[in-house]
């Protein structure tokens, strides 16, 4: 067994809100995430090494597009 605890800092705690609240539904029964201020905090439990890397590829490229499609500030 292998395990991550991984944080993620965000401009505001709206924004990190907003970028788990849109990613939580595909963290299921893979990492739990929660929200402390403006970071986004996971962890992340595995069977493997490769598992663990294959979560974090997944959830990493979730919040990424997140991110990208969420509301731009000017």
């Amino acid at each position: 067994m292998v395990f991550c605890k991984l944080s993620l800092e965000f401009a505001s705690s709206e924004e990190a809100s907003r970028i788990n609240s849109s990613v939580e539904m595909d963290n299921e029964g893979y990492l739990e995430t929660i929200v402390e201020g403006n970071r986004i905090v996971a962890e992340i439990p595995a069977s493997s090494l490769k598992s663990l890397l294959h979560t974090l590829d997944d959830f990493l490229s979730c919040i990424s597009v997140a991110e990208k499609v969420g509301p731009k500030k000017h």
